[in-house]
């Protein structure tokens, strides 16, 4: 069995309960309907040949009716019950994918492009529907169907039921047959879906970008051509499914009409009785149904197990290991080391060479570098999200690969260079599901006044990335965000970049509140920001170059103070 259907089988045993009562409606429909073809023989041969009135035929009639009302009922209640399995292995499997998103980190996913990340996040997953709500049905109802059809053919008339056992096996081979150069087409058209969808994501992200320089039209022309040849490619599989579907007909109902034409001569030659001879000629399109069921919705198999392999693929990624470790238990302030840490991103480049650095409990602790130097690489090892291919690093004294991953998270703070804020209320921004005080948070962060003149104060909705929000109240409320937390350590990427000086000054004091009592370690690309610090960390080429306090590192002459006048000017260190 291969992998995407082994990710299949396993999302069934999720919902075991829901697919043994799927299995169970579509072979108990199948069978009710084996039952009204016997009940309507018997009814017409009364009415019909034996000339019985209406009485002689009412019980008859009563188990027909009741046979379809079941039948309708069971059908209604099996459909029920795919959309419940469909949506609980969906739900399930997003859970999965989530948390694997969550453990990759946003370093393991910097090389995944966004549309082929949504594209497997929402139609991959929504590929995978069809297979409870019409494949698994479809294979019951195959599996049982014809066999219990033969036994009731048989001892009827055995010649029917030789021609039913010898074609039943020619519909499953040719199924076979077509199955492998289909699977190869939905393999592509995933494939081409994720392409377009990448395209379309960036086309809207980098939208403003596009028409100020010009390359509009351009990416019209590559969305379209995209777009087009996705349409091919979907074009091929329906031909496919289309020319499979097509021949299974065809073979089907020769099928069907080689039997009526032998029942048709055995009754004109008085060899069948006309009960049993239209008993087989109604059992016969029930025969071949679920064949001809399970090659249309073969498509559906197909259509999941692509989708499935994509999803197999993400899900395989390596992650680190987040929990089963040591719970962290921190105090009000941690300490944190670096013993001769290196780290690369896999291209065989290190971006930290043999670092080495001590920062104390309550300590506040400044980065610069050039860019590429390795700034932000320390603070992705702390947080985590990149392990370090050699050295140690300690927590409060503990190494940090012994440490539960999810719980020392629980203890950092991080605030971004660029805010991100989900579409949701400002309250849910900033608590995030945690309980505590939204207010004080606000206060903390000078966010209260601008908050306060929102229609809705904090329960205003914000769109998605802070939109309707300045720069700087964006920064605030992210700050807001970083004070309702307790976490012990914080982690800055130079919150103050991109602001204008009045607000720069007002995210400064909020700042200044959150670090009170607390470590901090701050990727510093301001002198604003270096001068706050205790100490500062130069790094250059992945290499620690100097250390020490501000007024040291400037007297010294060195590094720091070349880099001063960069600093001065607010650019990138």
């Amino acid at each position: 069995m291969s992998k995407p259907e082994t990710l299949l089988e396993d999302l069934s045993a999720g919902v075991r309960r829901e697919t043994a009562l799927l299995l169970a409606a579509a072979v108990a429909e199948g069978l009710l309907g084996v039952a009204a073809a016997f009940v309507t023989a018997r009814i017409i041969d009364a009415a019909v040949f034996q000339g019985a009135d209406l009485a002689a035929v009412l019980s008859w009639l009563m188990q027909l009716v009741g046979i379809a009302v079941l039948r309708a009922v069971i059908g209604y209640a099996g459909a029920q019950v795919g959309f419940e399995a469909a949506a609980r292995a969906r739900q399930g499997l997003f859970a999965r994918l989530l948390d694997q998103v969550a453990a990759l980190g946003p370093v393991r996913l910097a090389g995944t492009a966004t549309g082929d990340l949504a594209t497997t996040l929402t139609d991959a997953v929504a590929g995978i529907e069809p297979y409870w709500r019409q494949w698994l049905p479809a294979t019951a109802a195959v599996a049982v169907l014809p066999v219990a059809i033969l036994l009731v053919v048989l001892p009827v008339d055995w010649r029917s039921a030789a021609i039913f056992a010898v074609t039943l096996p020619l519909l499953p081979m040719f199924m076979v047959l077509a199955g492998r150069s289909a699977e190869r087409a939905n393999q592509r058209q995933w494939a081409s879906m994720a392409r377009l969808g990448g395209h379309l994501l960036d086309a809207v992200a980098g939208l403003a970008d596009l028409v100020l320089l010009g390359a509009a039209k351009r990416e019209v022309k590559l969305v379209a051509r995209t777009a087009d040849e996705y349409r091919r490619e979907t074009m091929k599989v329906l031909r496919l499914a289309f020319l499979s579907a097509l021949v299974l007909e065809f073979f089907a109902t020769v099928s069907i009409a080689v039997t009526a034409v032998l029942v048709g001569f055995r009754l004109l030659w008085g060899e069948i009785a006309f009960v049993d001879g239209l008993t087989v000629l109604l059992l016969a399109p029930l025969f071949y149904a679920p064949l001809r069921m399970l090659g249309t919705e073969r498509h559906a198999r197909m259509e999941a197990v692509a989708a499935a392999e994509r999803l197999v693929d993400f899900l395989a990624r390596p992650v680190p290991r987040r929990t089963g470790g040591e719970p962290f238990g921190a105090g009000a302030a941690v300490s944190v080391r670096f013993d001769n840490v290196s780290a690369g991103y896999g291209d065989g480049r290190l971006a930290l060479d043999g670092v080495s650095f001590d920062i104390g409990a309550g300590e506040q602790v400044a980065i610069v570098g050039e860019s590429g130097a390795g700034k932000s690489t320390i603070l992705s090892l702390i947080g985590g999200f990149l392990e370090p291919s050699a050295g140690t690093i300690l927590i409060d004294g503990r190494p940090l690969a012994s440490l539960d991953l999810d719980d020392i998270r629980r203890h950092i703070a991080f605030l971004p260079q660029r805010a991100f804020l989900f579409d949701a209320t400002i309250a849910e921004n900033i608590a995030m599901g945690r309980p505590g005080d939204i207010s004080a948070a606000l206060r903390a962060a000078r966010a209260d006044e601008f908050v306060a003149r929102l229609p809705d104060g904090v329960e205003s909705r914000i769109g998605e990335g802070g939109a309707g929000l300045s720069g700087g109240e964006a920064q605030r409320l992210m700050l807001a965000r970083a004070l309702f937390s307790p976490a012990p350590l914080v982690l800055m990427d130079e919150p103050t970049a991109h602001l204008d000086a009045a607000t720069e000054a007002a995210v400064g004091e909020a700042i200044a509140a959150l670090s009170a009592g607390r470590t901090r370690l701050t990727i510093a690309h301001r002198l604003r920001t270096v001068e706050a610090a205790d100490r500062v960390l130069v790094l250059a080429g992945g290499r620690l170059a100097e250390e020490g306090t501000p007024a040291e590192l400037k007297a010294r002459g060195g590094a720091f103070a070349a880099m001063s006048a960069t600093l001065d000017g607010g650019g990138a260190a």
